[in-house]
């Protein structure tokens, strides 16, 4: 049997990218536009990378999980993690790329070694985009990603993150899951279909997830209402609420709440 591995992808610092940057020895940044559905497939690079979308939503997928990234948000993603992007819209990508010898230099490697979302404020979002400045002389570019790199260890932001479980059975109810955010689940009734019991699944999601079933599912049908306003700027609060198998607005605004820390209302913008 034939095994296949994750393929390494060279940094594509010169023949793919928009225009060529300048950057301090070891950081590459990489400008690059997308189609909305395109798909990244699985893939790792020899590099840490900073994946940031200035415009359009896109969804990363690890072995641990899957993150939603709108535009309020950036992922980092460490050297050797296999990763996959889904492109929910058109998408103005902006990628620092992290020689592992430049992290370890400048004494940031400690607790950059595990994937993790972090919330995008105007100081990070301005200085990311200000790196591909052509005009940048060497000296603000340094600045500039000293700065950005100083921004992550104070923006982390786990609400977008729906953590996958590992062993099958709890992996395929979780799928499941996954594949109809916006239905009803019932445990007794997906852990016949995945062949376990419903006792069992709900120990398997704690152990696997480190959160319970329901709040598991929550998170799932949260991070498709974010998807939706990322994505569509017409569905209203209101469509989104009955979509998603909520009584009412206020019952969707506080579980909303409860995982991203905002109402939908804020979420989007609209309010």
């Amino acid at each position: 049997m034939t095994v296949l591995e994750t393929p390494i992808l060279e940094t594509p610092i010169l023949r793919e990218v928009r225009s060529n940057h300048r950057s301090p020895a070891g950081v590459h940044l990489v400008a690059r536009d997308y189609p909305r559905g395109m798909r990244i497939d699985l893939h790792m690079h020899r590099e840490a990378q900073l994946i940031y979308a200035a415009r359009g939503t896109m969804q990363v997928t690890t072995p641990g999980g899957r993150w939603l990234v709108p535009p309020d948000r950036a992922v980092w993603v460490p050297a050797g993690l296999e990763h996959a992007l889904d492109l929910l819209a058109d998408i103005e990508m902006r990628t620092l790329y992290f020689d592992l010898s430049w992290l370890k230099r400048e004494k940031r490697y400690e607790g950059l070694t595990r994937e993790f979302v972090v919330r995008v404020s105007p100081l990070l979002n301005q200085a990311i985009l200000a790196l591909f400045d052509a005009r940048n002389t060497e000296e603000r570019t340094e600045l500039l990603v000293r700065l950005v790199m100083l921004e992550l260890h104070q923006a982390e932001d786990s609400a977008t993150f729906v953590p996958l479980p590992r062993e099958p059975r709890c992996r395929r109810a979780a799928m499941i899951v996954l594949d109809d955010p916006t239905g009803l689940h019932d445990i007794d009734t997906l852990a016949r279909e995945v062949g376990t019991s419903a006792r069992t699944l709900s120990r398997l999601f704690s152990s696997e997830t480190q959160l319970s079933f329901k709040s598991w599912c929550q998170r799932a049908r949260i991070a498709a209402a974010i998807q939706r306003l990322s994505t569509d700027a017409t569905v209203s609060v209101k469509q989104l609420a009955t979509q998603l198998g909520y009584a009412s607005v206020p019952a969707f605004s506080a579980a909303f709440r409860q995982v991203t820390g905002r109402t939908p209302t804020e979420f989007a913008g609209k309010g």
